[in-house]
């Protein structure tokens, strides 16, 4: 049963003429309509084989019965826009969902297939799939493979922190160049436990792939037949939808996974393999377009009872390829399965606990088991204080223990630039706190990604002697005491607009804590005093982005509503 009206009587003629010059016809449109929303792009490589994986995709639609169309979007590389460019990206994540869901609503697509690998794709997908509620079904590129440089393994976090090494005189240049030419050695997303992974593994973790999509190697034989079969599950997901509720939206379109409880099970499994700390500003949003309330108190609350099983490049040896030797997120769910919510809905119509019991751990040196984990807590922490009223987050799995707690005198920078030079300078002392504000949401604009800086504070041996502090972002390859996503932002009077050279800061990852230490009072004059600085970005998108976007912790977005919280 087809509810799709399009191509029907008198008034389909129009889309029926338009739709015969592209290959269709009249026993096409009877069939399902099913979208393929791709970002293949040839400037990102996350995204370089995503055209043949569609082509896979569509086939599978075809043997299904359904009528398969492919559109694009737009793919950024956040490793690419490093510095300037990174001003748009994080924009581009709401321009994407805006785009999937506006064509989406246009074409009237019975179903869809999501194409996607990088990190905002993903969850501006994600955001997209929320707001048309249809059919859906993901189809992650999956990790790159590492490269190798003579016996050892390489990938792209290495190259940043060989340019720190570089400054620190610790490496050459010839051999950083060698590191360079080996560390990307064919397409998919970059192999650490970054934004890309973790949200790919966040879309498993919500029911929203295929079982094992998430950690596929991009080029490994298997995903030939993963994407076909995923073709012809939109297929079946469409054909009893239809049947069932009769085009009502109900348990087979996409909000039946972007549930409380599905995005719960989601964010342990960020916690429990250390992921990135953006899924903190991208689930919340996703969250929100789902109408669904989910807030940084949760990733703090579920954070405190969830073990971390895995670490991942940076912060430890494996990458995400041994994550999926090890049995893939089927495997982690295995081992979560006691804190998960287990009727959880799945596309292939099993249930979470169903596809956990199908996972097994296949090596214990890459996932440890609950009552034996690398630690009693996940990977990303909530901090508050004077400092962060609304909020900050860093990645405790990354941090070395003698800088979990830390007090050292403030270095203000008003931008990532600022501190670059500082770096190149060699005027970081041990001890320090570099405060860089001005990079948040709105005073970006664009919330922009400080990896390369602290990568840098890494190769310059830093990491366990200085923190960073942000109302900017930080990669999920990001290792050290990196705290990001400090709201309210400097931009709009936060506290972090008020701090001085010198003042005394506090950081106390265990106790949840983030203070600027100086008395209230103080820091009232100085806010009182405070005046904005001009926007940097005059015209163009960044300017209407700023004037709308929300805070940090609330996930960065451009379209607020009001959920009604189920």
């Amino acid at each position: 049963m087809v509810t799709n009206t399009l191509f029907e009587g008198l008034h389909g003629a129009y889309p029926r003429a338009l739709f015969r010059p592209m290959g269709f016809g009249d026993d096409d449109f009877g069939k399902p309509l099913i979208g393929i929303a791709n970002s293949w792009s040839e400037t990102c490589p996350g995204h370089l084989h995503l055209r043949e994986l569609a082509g896979w995709a569509k086939a599978g639609v075809r043997a299904a019965g359904g009528m398969p169309a492919e559109f694009n979007t737009v793919a950024p590389c956040d490793g690419i826009a490093q510095g300037p460019g990174m001003h748009a990206i994080l924009p581009l994540r709401d321009v994407i969902a805006a785009s999937v869901e506006l064509m989406a609503r246009g074409h009237r697509f019975d179903g869809l297939v999501m194409l996607a690998s990088c990190d905002k794709i993903i969850p501006g997908m994600l955001i997209a799939a929320a707001w048309l509620d249809l059919p859906t079904l993901f189809v992650t590129g999956g990790p790159m493979r590492p490269g190798r440089l003579g016996d050892r393994e390489v990938i792209l976090s290495d190259v940043k922190e060989g340019m720190g090494r570089v400054e620190a005189g610790r490496m050459t240049e010839a051999e950083l160049r060698e590191l360079e030419a080996a560390a990307c050695p064919g397409p998919g997303a970059c192999s650490f436990m970054g934004t890309a992974n973790t949200m790919a593994c966040v879309t498993e973790a919500l029911g929203l792939t295929l079982p094992g999509c998430a950690t596929l190697p991009a080029e490994a034989p298997e995903r030939r037949a993963l994407c076909e079969a995923s073709g012809r599950r939109i297929v079946e997901m469409v054909a009893r939808h239809a049947s069932a509720t009769g085009g009502v939206p109900g348990p087979l379109t996409a909000r039946a996974f972007l549930s409380r409880p599905s995005f719960e099970n989601a964010i342990r499994v960020v916690q429990a393999i250390g992921g990135s700390t953006n899924a903190a500003l991208h689930i919340p949003a996703i969250a929100r377009a789902a109408d669904v309330a989910v807030s940084l108190d949760d990733f703090d609350a579920l954070g405190r009872t969830t073990p971390l099983i895995g670490k991942f490049r940076p912060a430890a040896a494996f990458t995400v390829v041994d994550l999926h030797a090890a049995g893939g997120i089927p495997a982690v769910l295995n081992v979560l399965l006691p804190l998960l919510h287990a009727d959880a809905p799945t596309v292939t119509g099993e249930t979470i606990a169903a596809r956990a019991a199908a996972g097994r751990v296949q090596r214990p040196e890459v996932l440890r088991p609950l009552h034996d984990p690398l630690a009693a807590e996940g990977g990303i922490v909530v901090l508050r204080g004077n400092l962060a009223p609304a909020g900050a987050v860093v990645k405790q799995s990354g941090v070395a223990p003698a800088m979990l707690r830390h007090v050292g005198p403030a270095r203000v920078f008003e931008c990532e630039e600022a501190v670059r030079d500082s770096l190149h300078a060699a005027a970081i002392r041990p001890g320090d706190v570099l405060v860089i504000r001005n990079e948040g949401p709105a005073g970006g604009p664009g919330m922009r990604e400080l990896s390369i800086p602290a990568a840098m504070l890494v190769g310059m041996g830093l990491a366990e002697s200085v923190a960073m502090i942000t109302d900017g972002r930080f990669s999920g390859a990001t290792r050290g005491p990196c705290v990001g996503h400090v709201a309210p932002e400097a931009f709009v009077g936060g506290p972090i607009a008020a701090v001085r050279d010198g003042d005394l800061i506090e950081i106390d990852i265990p106790a949840r804590r983030l203070q600027l230490l100086i008395s209230d009072e103080e820091l009232g004059r100085r806010l009182a005093a405070w005046q904005p600085r001009p926007p940097r970005v005059a015209g163009g998108f960044l300017d209407i982005y700023r004037r709308i976007v929300t805070q940090a912790n609330e996930g960065s977005i451009i379209l607020p509503c009001q959920p009604t919280h189920r």
